[in-house]
């Protein structure tokens, strides 16, 4: 833990003071934000998927605060909104914060948001000091960070690593068969400029993400600030068993063969294996099952399933992912069925740059707050910016560690705070390396 009685002089006075953030503008925005909600009822939680009525709703207000507040407003082919605060020396490569506004059926009103909301406050923050910094600073509104409507996450921030090729947009489709090509055109996004989305090393000098935590660990320690060191890296995979259907009744015991039964022994293995691990960042899911024919009193033809396994470290996470494909295949074999594995995706971990957790602590110390290091189990926009950009993260408690849900909250003190760290890190940033 980062200790608030740090001894002063242990840290570097580059950051200048900046007035503290609004707990009140960041309240109102998140609030007024949360109002573009297809969810009939508020107590069911929040729906805002990409592209629909909500969705662009709140991007129109996002960009009407961000004019507000002075801001520069970019926008590119594929969505992500750019709110640009000038500096001195424009032709440095700037710096960026900025989350995503898109949810999950039925979430919280902070994921994602908290991190655009803070942004256009630091930049507020910052402007209002009247303190120069060189170095343009951006707060971006990336495109569906979610996979709710495309099944595939971070598409904004895919298409500025250069990781999701303009042909590609054809063949991404929504579940009613539209693709993201057709509903891009149809909402007048120019796609002849989709090369210049794309950025290069050396075209960001940082990033700095604000982002609730989603898991409960400030929140129990009562601790205000985590600085994340590391994102876990993801492994996607979907298995599919294939067996014989049957009566539930008539076919007899010895005689089955049930894609149903394997999964469930597949599943178990997963969890032993996870829990064998001594590594405490080591996780396995299974989140998404789809049985076919699905009716109570029919032996399943086929089951389809979702396994996701996160890790800090690549060498665990590839053991695991190894020992479980080849004990599924045994499971099945000895079943007399069959089954397809496809790794869909198989991530590393992503490491944030010491200079930006640096700043990130420098920011901490001189505000007098206290800090956790921490490792993200989550995905976030930043691990597709550290392509081309060196990454960092801040955490602000979440109750109970619970996200994804209607009981998902954020207490706006610890998000003021938040922003207060934001800020004198992004103007920190602003003003380094200077030549």
């Amino acid at each position: 833990m980062i200790d608030k009685h740090i001894q002063k002089e242990n840290i570097m006075n580059n950051i200048t003071k900046l007035p503290a953030a609004s707990r009140v503008n960041i309240e109102q925005d998140i609030d007024n934000i949360n109002n573009f909600n297809s969810t009939p009822n508020p107590g069911e939680g929040t729906t805002r998927i990409l592209f629909t009525n909500e969705e662009i709703g709140a991007r129109n207000y996002v960009k009407k605060r961000m004019e507000e507040t002075g801001l520069q407003i970019v926008e590119d082919c594929i969505g992500n909104i750019h709110g640009v605060l000038p500096g001195t020396r424009s032709e440095l490569a700037p710096v960026w914060t900025g989350s995503h506004i898109d949810t999950v059926n039925n979430a919280g009103k902070f994921d994602g948001m908290a991190g655009v909301v803070a942004g256009i406050e630091a930049l507020r923050v910052i402007k209002k000091s009247g303190h120069d910094h060189a170095r343009n600073i951006e707060v971006i509104v990336f495109t569906s960070e979610e996979p709710t409507r495309f099944g595939i996450w971070g598409i904004g921030s895919h298409a500025m690593a250069g990781k999701l090729p303009v042909e590609n947009l054809s063949n991404i489709l929504d579940d009613e068969g539209k693709s993201l090509n057709e509903i891009l055109l149809n909402l007048g996004y120019d796609l002849s400029t989709y090369a210049e989305i794309e950025r290069k090393k050396g075209d960001v000098h940082a990033f700095v993400e604000l982002h609730i935590e989603q898991a409960p660990i400030l929140d129990r320690k009562k601790v205000p600030i985590g600085i994340v060191e590391t994102i876990c890296g993801l492994t996607a995979i979907q298995m599919r068993i294939s067996g014989v259907q049957g009566h539930a009744g008539g076919t007899p015991k010895y005689e089955r063969f049930d894609p149903v039964m394997a999964m469930s022994e597949i599943c178990l293995y997963l969890e032993s294996l996870i829990y064998r691990s001594g590594e405490p960042y080591l996780v396995g899911t299974v989140g998404k099952v789809t049985v076919n024919p699905n009716a109570s009193n029919v032996i399943a033809k086929e089951v389809t399933f979702s396994v996701d396994i996160r890790d800090r470290n690549l060498h665990t996470k590839d053991k695991v992912i190894a020992d479980l494909t080849a004990q599924a295949q045994n499971i099945v074999k000895s079943r007399g069925l069959h089954i397809d594995i496809d790794i869909i995706t198989h991530d590393a971990p992503v490491q944030c740059s010491p200079m930006v957790t640096s700043a990130i602590t420098e920011a901490v110390a001189k505000l007098d707050y206290t800090a956790l290091p921490m490792v993200s189990g989550a995905f976030h926009d930043a691990v597709m910016v550290a392509d081309f950009a060196p990454i960092g993260m801040i955490f602000v408690p979440c109750k109970e560690g619970i996200s994804h849900s209607p009981e998902e909250w954020s207490d706006f003190e610890d998000l003021r705070k938040g922003t207060d760290v934001l800020a004198a890190t992004l103007h920190n940033l602003a003003n380094s390396n200077i030549h």
